[in-house]
C-alpha cells in the first residue's frame, strides 16, 4: 500500500508526519525571520515545545496500538521510504516529545541577541534535527534510514558548531562528524549485511532471513560498533566529552538526553528485531563492553573540573548501564528465560527514559549559570543558591535522580536493574552465574561513585560562599529557563513516585522485543512496584516519600514548636581559623583527589609544580584520557602519513595523470587476458 491513503487505519502515523512537517515549517520560519529575534525566541521555540507536547501524546497513544506502516513517494525511483511506527518506535517518540517540551521552552529563553550563530538559523538546525530524530525511529528501510541519520548527524554538527568563531569549538565539531562518519560506515555495513544479498533493504525483508551464527553476529558486531560511536560507548567515546561543552546549553541537553538514546535504539532494533538468530556471547559482550564504558565514565566524571565536561562523562556512564541492561536482556533471551529478560529490559528501558529527563535538566541548569556568571569552570563559582534558587532546586531535582536516590526515577531504573541481577542464578553455565554477580557489585560502586560526582556536582556550584565577587550579580533564570527546567524536574519526579504506570508504557516494547512484560505483575501489586514476585523484592515510593516528609514534620515540630530556644546563626567550624572565606572551602580538584588517588592508572595526568623562586606558586593537575594518546593521536599520524603517500601521485600535470590511466588499462587488460 502506498502514501497515506487509510486515515482511519493510519492515524498515529499520520500525525507523527504532519507533526515532523511542523518543525520543518518552523526551521524555514527561523530562516526567514533572521533578523526578527524576538519572533524566534517568543514564539517559535515555545510553538516547537507545543509540538513536542501533541508528539508525546500521539506516541502515548500508539503505544499499546498495532503497528502502522506507510509508503512515502520520496526519494529515489526504486527507493521510497518505508515507515512503521510500534510500539518500540512509539517509546522513543514519547522520549522525546517528553524532553524537548522543556528543552524548547528553556531554548526560548536561553538565547541573546548578537552571540554566535544568529538565533533565526539556529531555529532552522534545531528543528531539522529534531525531525530527523522522528523520522529514525519510524524509518523501515536502510535507505530512508541511512538518510535520515546523516540528516540528524549533519544538523546536530551545525548545532555543536554554533558558536563556530572558537578554534577549540571547531575542532570539537570536526571530531564529532569524524567519528559520526566511521560509525554511519558501520550502520551501512550492517544493513548489507541483514538483507542477505537479496538486494531488499526493507527491515520487512530483513525480518524475514534467518541469517547463519556467523553472519548474524558480524551484523550484530557492526551495528554495536556504528550505533556506539554515536552513544559514546568505549574507544569510540572521544567527541563525546568535546561536543557536549561545545555545544550551546539547549543542543547538549538533546544531545545527551535524545540523541545518544536514539543511538541505543538503533542496537534494540537490530539486536531484538531485525536479527532472528541470537547467540549469548552477544549479550556477554554488550555489557562487558556497558560495564567498562559505564566504570570509565563515572570515574573520570569525579575527577572533572568544567560543569559541562562532567555531564558529559556521566552521560558515558549511564549509556553504558543502559548496554549492561540490554546485554543481560539478550542473555536471559537467549536461554528462554523470558520473564527475566523482560526485567532486564525493562530496567534499561527505564534508564534510558529517566536518564533523558534528568540529564536534560542538569545541561539547562548548567546554561543558566554560564549565563548568569559567564563561568563554565567549578573552581570559580560557589554560592549560587542564594542568587539563583529557580535554577538551584530544579538542579537539586536533577543531581539527586542522577545520583539514583529515592523518590525520583534514577533510583527506580538502577533498582530495576539490580533487581535483574539479583535473577541470574539460574543461567545453565556456571561461568555466567559466577561472572554476573561481580558485575553487579560493580555496578553498585559505579552507583555510588555516581552519587559522590553529584554531590561534587552541585556542592560547588551552588553551596558554599562565592568564589569570585562578580557571582553576587548573578542573576536568576528567565521565564521561558524556568518553565523548561520545571517540566523537566516534574518528569524526574513522575518517574520516580508512578513506576508501574511507567512500566504499563514499557511493557509493549518488552512484549514486542522479548514475548514478555512486567505489567501485569506490577498492576497486581497496586501501590507497591513488585518486579517479580513480594517474597523477592518490593519498592513503594509514594510510602517512602511520605516517611520521608513525615521526619521533616516532626523535626519542624520539635525544633520550631517544642524547643523554646529560638533561632540561632552561627559561623561552621573551621579548625579555630578567625577569618572564613571562600578559599577555606573544597575546591573542584580537592573533591576528586581522594578517586584520583584510588583509580590513578585510568588516567594520564599533567602536573605543573610550583618552584622555590615563583612569585605567584600555584600547583595544577591536568587528567587526561588515555585512550586518546594510546589510540586516537597513533590513528591520526598513520592517516597523516599515508595521506603525505597518496598525496605523491597528485602532482597537477595532465602527461602523469594520463599515464596513470594507461597503466591502469594495460593492468586490467593483463588480468582479464589470465
Amino acid at each position: 500500500m502506498n502514501g497515506l491513503t487509510n486515515l482511519a487505519a493510519w492515524v498515529h502515523l499520520d500525525w507523527v508526519l504532519v507533526l515532523v512537517c511542523a518543525w520543518l515549517l518552523l526551521g524555514l520560519l527561523g530562516v526567514f525571520a533572521l533578523k526578527r529575534f524576538g519572533l524566534v525566541v517568543n514564539v517559535l521555540f515555545p510553538v516547537s515545545g507545543v509540538i513536542s507536547l501533541v508528539l508525546m501524546g500521539v506516541a502515548l497513544s500508539a503505544a499499546s496500538s498495532g503497528p502502522e506502516v506507510a509508503v512515502l513517494p520520496i526519494g529515489l525511483p526504486q527507493l521510497p521510504f518505508h515507515l512503521r511506527l510500534d510500539s518500540l518506535s512509539a517509546f522513543f517518540l514519547m522520549l522525546m516529545g517528553g524532553v524537548s517540551v522543556g528543552v524548547s521552552l528553556f531554548a526560548a529563553g536561553y538565547f541573546r541577541q548578537g552571540e554566535g550563530t544568529p538565533p533565526g538559523l539556529i531555529c532552522f538546525e534545531y528543528h531539522v534535527f529534531l525531525a530527523s530524530i522522528a523520522m529514525v525511529v519510524i524509518a523501515d528501510d536502510a535507505y530512508a534510514f541511512m538518510v535520515v541519520w546523516e540528516t540528524m548527524a549533519f544538523s546536530s554538527f551545525f548545532l555543536v558548531m554554533a558558536n563556530h568563531r572558537s578554534a577549540e569549538i571547531r575542532n570539537a565539531g570536526y571530531l564529532y562528524m569524524l567519528v559520526a562518519h566511521i560509525g554511519a560506515l558501520g550502520i551501512l555495513l550492517c544493513f548489507g549485511v541483514l538483507q542477505a544479498n537479496t538486494g531488499d533493504y526493507t527491515f520487512a525483508n530483513m525480518r524475514a532471513q534467518h541469517l547463519s551464527p556467523f553472519w548474524a553476529s558480524v551484523a550484530f558486531v557492526l551495528a554495536v560498533f556504528g550505533f556506539g560511536a554515536k552513544a559514546g560507548i568505549l574507544p569510540l567515546h572521544a567527541w563525546l566529552p568535546e561536543a557536549h561543552p561545545a555545544a550551546p546549553s539547549p543542543f547538549s541537553a538533546l544531545m545527551s538526553g535524545v540523541m545518544l538514546k536514539i543511538a541505543l535504539y538503533g542496537i534494540l532494533r537490530v539486536a531484538f528485531d531485525l536479527l532472528q538468530t541470537r547467540l549469548w556471547w552477544w549479550g556477554v559482550l554488550l555489557m562487558a563492553m556497558g560495564l567498562v564504558t559505564a566504570l570509565f565514565g563515572v570515574v573520570f566524571s569525579t575527577v572533572q573540573v568544567e560543569m559541562k565536561r562532567l555531564l558529559a562523562y556521566s552521560s558515558i556512564e549511564n549509556v553504558g548501564l543502559m548496554c549492561v541492561g540490554f546485554g543481560l536482556s539478550l542473555l536471559f533471551s537467549v536461554y528462554g528465560m523470558k520473564t527475566l529478560s523482560a526485567l532486564a529490559l525493562t530496567a534499561a528501558l527505564y534508564h534510558v527514559l529517566s536518564h533523558a529527563f534528568f540529564k536534560s535538566l542538569l545541561f539547562c541548569s548548567t546554561g543558566a549559570v554560564l549565563h548568569a556568571t559567564g563561568e563554565r569552570s567549578l573552581g570559580k563559582l560557589g554560592g549560587l543558591i542564594r542568587y539563583m534558587p529557580w535554577v538551584a532546586w530544579p538542579s537539586l531535582v536533577g543531581a539527586l535522580s542522577c545520583a539514583g536516590l529515592p523518590p525520583f526515577g534514577g533510583f527506580v531504573a538502577e533498582w530495576l536493574l539490580l533487581q535483574s541481577f539479583l535473577f541470574t542464578t539460574g543461567l545453565p553455565s556456571s561461568f555466567l552465574n559466577m561472572l554476573v554477580p561481580v558485575v553487579a557489585a560493580l555496578i553498585a560502586l559505579i552507583a555510588a561513585l555516581s552519587g559522590y560526582t553529584m554531590v561534587k556536582f552541585f556542592g560547588i556550584i551552588f553551596l558554599g560562599q562565592p568564589r569570585e565577587e562578580k557571582l553576587a550579580g548573578a542573576h536568576d533564570a528567565g521565564t521561558w529557563e524556568r518553565m523548561g527546567m520545571v517540566w523537566l524536574a516534574l518528569g524526574c519526579v513522575v518517574l520516580g513516585l508512578f513506576p508501574n504506570q511507567v512500566i504499563g508504557l514499557i511493557d509493549p516494547v518488552t512484549q514486542l522485543l522479548v514475548s514478555a512484560g512486567l505489567a501485569k505483575t506490577v498492576e497486581a501489586s497496586g501501590w507497591l512496584l513488585v518486579p517479580v514476585s513480594m517474597e523477592r523484592a518490593s519498592y513503594a515510593p509514594t510510602i517512602f516519600l511520605l516517611g520521608v516528609l513525615a521526619c521533616f514534620g516532626v523535626a519542624y515540630l520539635i525544633v520550631r514548636q517544642l524547643y523554646k530556644g529560638g533561632t540561632r546563626r552561627a559561623p561552621p567550624w573551621d579548625c579555630g581559623h578567625p577569618w572564613q572565606t571562600a578559599r577555606m572551602q573544597d575546591t573542584a580538584e580537592g573533591f576528586g583527589q581522594p578517586i584520583r588517588q584510588i583509580f590513578e592508572p585510568l588516567f594520564r595526568m599533567r602536573r605543573e609544580l610550583p618552584t622555590a623562586f615563583d612569585e605567584q606558586p600555584h600547583y595544577r593537575v591536568t587528567v587526561e584520557d588515555p585512550l586518546w594518546h594510546w589510540l586516537y593521536l597513533p590513528v591520526a599520524a598513520g592517516v597523516e602519513r599515508v595521506s603525505k603517500i597518496i598525496g605523491l601521485l597528485q602532482q597537477g600535470r595532465i602527461a602523469v595523470y594520463l599515464m596513470y590511466s594507461f597503466v591502469t588499462l594495460i593492468v586490467v587488460l593483463l588480468v582479464v587476458k589470465q
